[in-house]
Order: C-alpha cells, then structure tokens, then sequence
C-alpha cells in the first residue's frame, strides 16, 4: 500500500486499500492464504467432532456444536440480509458471540464487534456509521437495561438494523433462538478472503471513532505470527477476560481455537481472584491483557499462594506498562514468560515481546521487536507500521487523509525509540508529550517511575494549559491506603531516581480510581476536561 493515495482494490463491494506487490509477497510466505475461517471451521467440525474450542462457565463448546449453530444462524442470515451486509453484536464473552462472528463469515457479510459497555450515543453513530443491518445484544448487561436502550437507539435512526436479544425477554426486539428458527437460504456464498472480514471501531477517546477494516488474511497473518513467536501450542489454552470486542479478545476467541488448536476459556467479567482461580482449574497456558489484567493476576496469585505452573506466557500491552510490574510478575510464576508488547487495532501485534525468560531486561524495559510488520520511525520519532496484518483502511476513506505515509505505512501517533538495535520502546503518544517551558516531557516515563513509590498505586500525568509555562505536568494519582503523596514527595522521589527538574510534576490531584476504557487504557483526555479549570498550585 502506497500513501494517503494508495491504489484501491474493490473486493465483494468494498473499497480497499490494495498493494499488488505486498500482497504477492504475503501470499508467498503463506501469511495470506486462499481459505477462510468459515471453511477451516467446516473442515474442523467434520475431522475432529469433539475438539473443544471454547469453554464457558465451565461448560465446553465443541467444534461440531459451535458449526451447526453458526451455519444454521448463516442461512438465516443470508436469506434476511443482502451479501456484504454489517452484522453487529454487543455481547459480553458469551458463545453466543462466536456464533455471530461465524455465521456473518460463512454468509459473506462483515462482522462488527461493539464493546458491550457502550451507550445510546455511540451505539447511535457506529450503527448508523456501518449501515448495520443486524445488532446482537444482551438483555440486560451488568444491570444495564440493553434491551430498553436499543429501542430509543434504532428507533432515532432512519434506517435501523434488526435488533436480536441473546439470553433474555425480547421484548419488541427479535429473540435469538427464535431467529436461529427461521427459514434460511438453500446455499451460503464462497467468500473472497481478501475481503473485509470485521469492522471494529478504534475508541474514540481523542476523537469520533474510526471503522478500522480487516480481512480474513490480514487476521490469518496476525494469527500465523502469533503461533511463530508466543509457544503456542496445540492444546494449549487461552483464558479470554478482556472483551472480544476488542482486536485481542477476538483473535484469542474467534480465531485462535481453530487455526492454532488451542482452547479459549471465556470470563464474563474480569475478576483477580475468581480469575486466578479459573486459570487453576483449567489449566491455562496463556493470558494477555493490559496492565490492570497482570497486576490484578500477580497480586490475585499471592493472596492464593500460587505461582501458577501451567501458564507459559503473559502478553502484557493495551495500556502504559510498568516495567518494575514486567520483573515482578516474571519473578513470581513459575515458568511463564512475562512481556510488553505493542500493537493497534489499525496494525495488530507490531511488536511480538521477549518470550525468552532470561531475557527480562528487554521483556521489561521494550516493548520487544517487531514481528511480520515492518517498523520505523519519523523524524520526529513517530512511530510507522504496515505489515500483511495491518487494516485495509477505514470504513470512511476520508479518515485515511493523512493516516499512511509514501510508502504506506501507517502513522500510529505514538512517539518511540530503538534500543539495543532493534527493540523497540514507546515513549508516549505524539499528542501526550506535554511542553512546558518548550522543553517536552514525555509522561509515560515518569508513570513508569512513580509507580515504583510505595504510596502509589496508579498515577496518570497529564498536560495542563499553564498561562506562564505554556503547559503544566500534573500527576493524577490513585494512592495506596491512606497516603496522599505531595508535589514535594515526589520532587523528592524523582530527583533521587535522576530526573531532570523539568520533567517532575507541578501538580498532584488524589482520585480514587482512573477513568479507563475495557481494554484497561486511562481515558487522559477526560482527566484533562476534568482537571482544566483547576488552578495553577502555588507551589509549583
């Protein structure tokens, strides 16, 4: 892919972005393949019945059972919606959802994910956004009434999708079961794996979400480096606690259980404790989540006075990682590789880790090498990255204006640097970099020290508007017990640590929690509205 102007390619209906030469390539290296998720799954189903590919509450779901269930909701599909049509679910991780995810696979439309914690507004702009002709729901999801609310969403649209209720009172809505019942087409389509697979929408936290769109090649890839560089095995089990309806949590459910072999045991909602105690008793091999995911395992495992043997790998990313959190997690299980990574849902896993074990220096303080993808970096120490698992483009190919450079590599707005040759570090977002006095600061450098202080637990720093300094560093922090750090503590703590002066924040604010969003990622940009009017300290 070439930059903002790349060659397009229409697939099925959809505009791509399209880049002959890559794509040969990737075919070559059997990156990219000529098959199908929904095809690999068939042939599954039909080899080994009884393989288990998901486990729920602790009942399995055997390949067999989930290809029925999602052949049968295809033919439904197709016989309601045209070809190529948007099917939306917002579910939490329930079977259910890799159900959906299938069928719209096996009936040549386009699965979209939607974060289940997600309100009338935004669900008003990504249905509407996407055309989606289907939206998958709870009932009720944590006590929200997720039925009342689609009613007011669908019926404020000009052309709603079909709404279906997965475990609950329908309402006016259509049940599940009922539509798993209903006529379905006589034959399902061959669909072309180059084209969009899944609509999965960034955020939104800086901005108006973005439809990013990947094919069934572009996850194969992602899948196929996985399996080279995180000791996957066959039999080896995933516990999937962060959303599915994130890039991580899908790949890990949707996608892994069949073309890897592995098992994904799903978990509703994360919980340490409980959590700890299903990797016990399921013996799972592999987790990966941001930061709160790691912390909450490590301290979960203390209180239950396990180093977990099973788990081989931790993959630790989605969110600022501390690399004091890396060597600690690493010196208390028992055999798991502990490790940073860095990705987006635009280019998925750009860096791969350190998943060697005497290796935590790099495994802690990098965020490892780049795998498939090709990285570098601009002049102003952006970080770029295209790869043959990196997206296709944006749903609206007006959001790509400025996007890729020349070459087509993807401008991910995160700020980086080489260490060691060819490990990487993101140093912070190019929009985070505070500048105060025109010397900048990067926060994430020193989150990644304060965390280390006794009376921290959590600390976010950002930019305030600042009439003498331009901008002000100010450290949001979420204290252990009872203590309340002060500007003049950490002036302290820092400077002893080698900090220059410029870079300590003038400005400590006491919260009880951080706003974050499910993927464990500190919303700064609310911090900032929030803490904008705030007076400059005297002391600063």
């Amino acid at each position: 892919m070439t930059g903002a102007d790349s060659p397009r390619r229409v697939i099925a209906g959809r505009s791509v972005r399209w880049d002959e030469e890559r794509a040969r390539d990737a075919y070559a290296r059997g990156l990219w393949v000529r098959d199908t998720l929904g095809a690999a799954l068939a042939r599954l189903a039909a080899a080994e019945p009884e393989r288990v590919l998901l486990v729920e509450e602790g009942q399995p779901i055997a390949a067999a059972e989930l290809w029925t269930r999602a052949e049968r909701l295809a033919r439904v599909l197709a016989a309601r919606y045209p070809r190529g049509s948007v099917i939306s679910f917002m579910l939490p991780n329930w079977r259910e959802a890799a159900e959906v995810y299938h069928a719209a696979g096996l009936a040549g439309m386009v699965a979209q994910p939607i974060l289940p914690s997600l309100r009338s507004r935004e669900l008003r702009f990504l249905l509407a956004d996407s055309a989606s002709r289907a939206v998958f729901i709870p009932e009720r999801f944590r006590n929200h009434p997720c039925s009342e609310m689609l009613a007011e969403v669908v019926a404020a649209l000009s052309d709603p999708p079909e709404v279906v209720v997965v475990r609950g009172d329908s309402g006016p809505h259509t049940a599940y079961e009922t539509l798993l019942a209903a006529p379905g087409a006589d034959a399902l389509p061959a669909p072309d794996p180059d084209e969009v697979r899944m609509i999965m929408y960034t955020s939104g936290t800086t901005g108006r979400p973005k439809g990013v769109m990947h094919s069934y090649n572009s996850l194969h890839a992602l899948i196929r480096q996985l399996g080279e560089h995180w000791l996957i095995e066959p039999g080896d089990r995933f516990l999937v606690a962060s959303p599915i309806s994130h890039i991580g949590g899908s790949i890990y459910a949707f996608e892994m259980p069949i073309l890897l072999g592995t098992t994904a045991v799903l978990m509703e909602q994360w919980q340490p404790d409980a959590g700890v105690a299903l990797m016990e008793r399921e013996g799972i091999t592999h987790f990966a989540g941001a930061t709160p995911f790691l912390q909450g395992t490590l301290e979960a495992a203390r209180r239950a006075g396990t180093r977990l043997p099973h788990l081989k790998v931790f993959i630790c990313g989605g969110a600022s990682v501390p690399p004091s959190l890396i060597r600690e997690a690493a010196a208390h299980f028992e055999r798991a590789a502990v490790t940073r990574v860095y990705g987006s849902t635009e280019v998925p896993v750009t860096t791969v880790g350190v998943l060697d074990r005497e290796d935590v220096q790099h495994a802690a303080e990098t965020d490892g090498k780049p795998g498939i993808a090709e990285v570098k970096l601009g002049p102003d120490g952006e970080v770029l990255a295209r790869g043959p698992q990196m997206l296709l483009g944006y749903h609206n190919p007006a959001d790509e204006a400025g996007a890729f450079d020349e070459a087509g590599f993807y401008r991910t707005g995160d700020q980086g640097r080489w260490v060691d040759g060819d490990y990487l570090v993101i140093t912070g977002r190019i929009k985070d970099i505070i500048i105060r006095h025109g010397e900048n600061i990067a926060p994430k450098e020193i989150e990644d020290l304060l965390v280390e202080h006794p009376a921290i637990a959590e600390v976010a720093i950002v930019g305030l508007p600042d009439p003498r300094t331009g901008e002000r560093a100010c450290a949001v922090i979420v204290p252990r017990g009872d203590a309340h750090p002060t500007v003049a503590e950490l002036y302290d703590f820092l400077v002893a640590k080698g900090v220059a002066k410029f870079k300590i924040p003038e400005q400590v604010e006491i919260r009880s929690s951080l706003p974050k969003n499910d993927a464990g990622k500190v919303l700064k940009q609310r911090l900032r509205e929030e803490l904008a009017g705030t007076p400059r300290p005297p002391q600063a």
